[in-house]
């Protein structure tokens, strides 16, 4: 998605562990998900991220969902980033009739001993996680959720994140994309105290 600030993005260390349980395959009533546009990944809303996100947690074994798309990579059709009931956060991609294609699981070899990494690769083992890379979750995420739709006015949080910016000399603590019920996509950026930093149309 184009965004018309600078986003933060969590760096993700592909990690492809073959999908080795079956997931219920849940029907999307037909037509195709809302707000993916030409190619682009789109965020889902509404029933279609509830079913989606549901077979991406079934992957994993329960959790939370953090974020789900549409997805243009060849054989996928979604993308879900998911928090399992550990704490450890996955990357989910699903075709058609939500199987799983892959299952990725996010910064697996933080910690140097690419116990997760199936590839010779060890050249990221000094990596550290920045704070702005944990997950907003529960009540936390709601409340952020809640201050960013009232800014918009309505709709839908699809998308939270942690930012360590900082605006005209105040820190921003969260990124959210919220999508209307038509589809327009805001980017609201949030201080420590939810208050609004920065509000803006996704064009």
């Amino acid at each position: 998605m184009n965004t018309t600030t600078a986003k933060h993005t969590l760096t993700r260390k592909r990690v492809w562990i073959p999908a080795v349980a079956t997931v219920a395959v849940l029907g999307l009533g037909g037509a195709g998900v809302a707000y993916a546009a030409d190619g682009d990944n789109g965020p889902l809303t509404g029933g279609d991220r509830d079913r989606v996100g549901a077979a991406a947690l079934d992957a994993v074994g329960g959790g939370e969902v953090l974020e789900a798309e549409t997805s243009d990579d060849r054989g996928e059709a979604y993308e879900v980033d998911v928090l399992d009931a550990t704490g450890v956060e996955w990357s989910i991609s699903l075709d058609d009739d939500l199987q799983v294609v892959t299952r990725e699981r996010e910064d697996a070899d933080d910690d140097g001993d690419d116990r997760y990494d199936d590839t010779t690769d060890t050249s990221d083992t000094t990596d550290t996680p920045d704070a702005d890379d944990r997950p907003v979750t529960g009540g936390e995420r709601e409340r952020v959720e809640a201050a960013a739709v009232e800014e918009v006015g309505s709709g839908e949080a699809v998308s939270v994140e942690r930012s360590d910016d900082v605006r005209d000399g105040t820190p921003e603590a969260y990124e959210v994309e919220v999508v209307e019920a038509d589809g327009t996509e805001w980017d609201v950026t949030l201080g420590e105290d939810l208050a609004v930093l920065d509000s803006r149309q996704d064009r």
